[in-house]
């Protein structure tokens, strides 16, 4: 595109962004046995009940933002760590307990 204004076609051509995220997938250690999450984010869902009309739509309408995105998650990855308490963390005042 280089010198040139006019849009190209094909922007998403298949095989283009099938190959970028294999990369990506290949750099991430990703295997085809780990659980994969496909996700959309940047939506709204209206929680209140209108008319169904564009500017109040009914209860439950999901609407897709102009710049909404994939999230792809490794579920198998995804570690699931406990809080744990800091050990060098002391009080400043004596704990008293009420009777």
């Amino acid at each position: 595109m280089i010198g040139n204004l006019e849009p190209e076609e094909n922007v998403m051509r298949s095989a283009d962004w099938l190959e970028k995220l294999s990369v990506v997938l290949q750099k991430l250690e990703w295997t085809a046995d780990d659980e994969i999450a496909v996700e959309l984010g940047g939506t709204s869902v209206y929680g209140i009940d209108g008319a169904g009309t564009k500017w109040a739509p009914t209860l439950g309408t999901v609407k897709y933002n102009k710049d909404a995105f994939i999230v792809i998650k490794n579920k198998t990855r995804d570690p699931i760590v406990t809080s744990q308490p800091n050990p060098e963390l002391k009080q400043a005042h004596p704990y008293e307990e009420k009777k």
